[in-house]
């Protein structure tokens, strides 16, 4: 039997419990999941957080489960996946506005590739909510966040905000 892989992409700045979320509930039908960092050439903001540093949070979060690993890639995200042998993307949908982005978002690459698979979940419902943008600007305005996303994380977030190295 193949192995089923699975994409979860996004720009993770930085990776929330939401996202975790998403991504441990997709190994209830995939046997690996790769959460894929997109450089974003079209996306005129700098984040947060290094590509770099995102994939070393990714990575310390999910350290505890060996079937989940961090990428990044560049370009359409279709051709990332070949290059995995991956056949299914996963994505968290919050409400119907991200559906409709995501929705457009799936038809295009289905005529890209028409043997990919778009998987939405819904978040959990703590999570609905939640963004990688909020957190981010919650943090930054020194509110606590730390409800929102690992011990990790939140650490990352004090440091970045505080002047600190990270």
């Amino acid at each position: 039997m193949t192995e089923r892989i699975a994409i979860c992409p996004g720009s993770f700045d930085p990776v929330t419990l939401g996202h975790e979320d998403i991504v441990r509930r997709s190994l209830a039908f995939a046997d690996r999941v790769v959460v894929a960092v997109g450089h974003r050439a079209t996306q005129q903001k700098q984040g947060l957080f290094s590509i770099a540093e995102r994939r070393e949070m990714i990575d310390a979060v999910f350290a505890d489960e060996p079937r989940i690993e961090s990428a990044d890639f560049t370009g359409l995200l279709v051709d990332f996946a070949r290059t995995r042998n991956a056949r299914l993307l996963v994505k968290g949908v919050r409400a119907v506005s991200d559906f409709e982005y995501e929705f457009g978002m799936a038809l295009m690459n289905r005529e890209l590739a028409d043997d990919l698979e778009t998987v939405f979940l819904m978040p959990d419902v703590q999570h609905s909510f939640l963004s990688a943008s909020l957190v981010r600007e919650v943090a930054s305005l020194g509110g606590d966040v730390s409800q929102f996303v690992s011990p990790l994380v939140l650490e990352r977030l004090r440091e970045r905000n505080s002047g600190g190295a990270s």
